[in-house]
């Protein structure tokens, strides 16, 4: 599917809203997005049939021109073979017609996104994680979703109702007449809906092309660096100086012992069981419900924080210096998963990726093997060795003595300085990427003449008032490294 490209002077957000619905709509809500299950599953069952077709024949002595056609998966054959297939196929033939075609249309686009994804990330195409081939979605465990980008989409004019095709009128949980208004004025026009069920309610978010003017920063020549921790949610130092500290909230630890009250209860009543077939109880469903809600109650709080946070970050600062920070690592240390997913760090980057740039500004990303903490703000010396447990920073050299995230956060918003320039950029429009060489840990002369050739492609990116020491190893006195 081709991607919108909005008008100059327009962007594209969106517009979220709670529903509703009534026990027929919420029937016909989880009918639609369970035909766009089914049709993902369809798409993805005959674009495979081919594969295993081929290693049938192969096993045989099939000669490559004798064996079976390689079958699409462009959006446009699959909408094409499943129409076909639709009015013959048992699985659709008694109950295809009583959705809108929009919602197979969805499960057709995701799978069509799912083979792409495939394909590229098998020939390198694709960055981060490979991606292995799109698997059947379970009814059990399949996020409930359905996309609509024909038909009747719009507000109703009370600002109480929206209105979406096939599914007709649902009242909203809440008032849009921020998306009326604007619709009224002629400074938007609604693309898409998508409807989703997520945290015990139905939601409705539309995808709007906005006319927007950007809002000049209140600080327009200033950067800042953010340093995220979780004992400190983060440490905000400017290129003034000025540090700011955002205490951590730490919504799960508030809400735990409600949560292992809420799940004992749970615990003793009588669940599902799919091996014997045993039907949950309804006093099992009163209490899971019970417990759902702790659980969404502390989702929304995070994100409410996250997002006041982000959004005066990106309202205040030209340039926002952010750490590529390896979350997936983190979450495997058993002891601080359950902290560093309540924080939030990747959600952080994510926001304020988008919202600098709605404001004209930008985030610069600095490299993952950035020494930011065991760097001297003061005069650019590089420690070998700084402990986590080791919450202050000692400068041996002149002296320095300063909380270690303060530090941090310094040499973050130092970087600043070095994007201005185009010193060791190395990113996009949207975020730009601040290298460094790691240099921290690493003692052999091999790892020092990478790590020098990785700083010279990078543009020698350090600090502006950064210096370099050599330093040997004691351990390994011939290995030279520079620090």
């Amino acid at each position: 599917m081709k991607r919108f490209q909005p008008q100059p002077g327009f962007v594209v957000q969106a517009y979220r809203f709670a529903l509703d619905p009534n026990a027929a709509q919420e029937a016909a809500l989880r009918s639609h997005c369970g035909a766009a299950r089914a049709a993902y599953n369809w798409a993805v069952a005959w674009v495979t049939a081919s594969w295993w077709q081929r290693k049938a024949e192969e096993s045989y002595g099939v000669g490559e021109a004798q064996l079976t056609g390689w079958r699409p998966w462009s959006l446009p054959a699959l909408r094409k073979a499943f129409n076909a297939a639709k009015h013959t196929d048992p699985r659709f033939v008694d109950w295809w017609e009583e959705n809108s075609k929009e919602a197979y249309s969805t499960g057709l686009s995701n799978a069509a996104a799912a083979f792409d994804n495939y394909a590229k990330s098998k020939q390198g195409k694709r960055r981060g994680k490979r991606v292995g081939a799109p698997r059947f979605k379970s009814k059990r465990k399949a996020r409930l979703s359905c996309r609509f980008t024909t038909g009747t989409i719009r507000v109703e004019p009370d600002g109480r109702h929206v209105t979406l095709p096939r599914l007709g009128t649902i009242r909203t949980h809440e008032p849009a007449v921020k998306l009326l208004s604007r619709v009224q004025a002629g400074t938007a026009r609604v693309l898409s809906a998508t409807v989703r069920y997520e945290r015990g309610r139905w939601f409705v978010a539309f995808q709007v092309e906005v006319k927007r003017d950007i809002e000049r920063v209140r600080r327009p020549d200033a950067a800042i660096g953010i340093d995220l921790g979780v004992k400190t949610l983060a440490v905000m130092a400017d290129s003034t100086g000025e540090i700011r500290t955002v205490p951590n909230p730490k919504h799960l630890d508030g809400a735990m012992k409600r949560l292992r009250r809420a799940s004992r209860v749970v615990s003793r009543r009588r669940g599902p069981d799919r091996r014997t077939g045993q039907q949950p109880s309804r006093r099992w469903e009163k209490a899971n419900t019970h417990r759902n809600r702790v659980h969404h109650r502390v989702a929304n709080l995070r994100a409410d924080a996250l997002h006041k946070l982000t959004t005066a970050v990106a309202a205040e600062y030209a340039t926002v210096v952010v750490e590529d920070l390896n979350v997936a690592g983190m979450l495997r240390n058993r002891r601080l998963a359950r902290r560093i997913a309540d924080a939030g760090f990747g959600e952080i980057r994510r926001q304020l990726t988008y919202k600098t740039r709605r404001n004209g500004t930008r985030t610069v990303v600095a490299d993952r093997w950035f020494p930011s903490s065991k760097t001297c703000s003061g005069c650019g010396v590089v420690k070998a060795k700084l402990p986590l447990h080791v919450r202050t920073y000692h400068c041996d050299a002149c002296g320095l003595v300063l909380d270690r995230d303060d530090n941090a956060a310094r040499n973050l918003a130092a970087l600043a300085a070095v994007s201005t320039t185009g010193t060791g950029v190395a990113g996009d429009r949207d975020a730009q990427r601040v290298s460094k060489p790691r240099g921290a840990d690493q003692k052999t002369r091999t790892t020092r003449r990478d790590h020098k050739a990785t700083a010279e492609r990078a543009g020698g990116a350090t600090l502006p008032h950064q210096r370099q020491t050599e330093t040997r190893d004691r351990t390994h006195p011939e290995a030279l490294t520079l620090w």
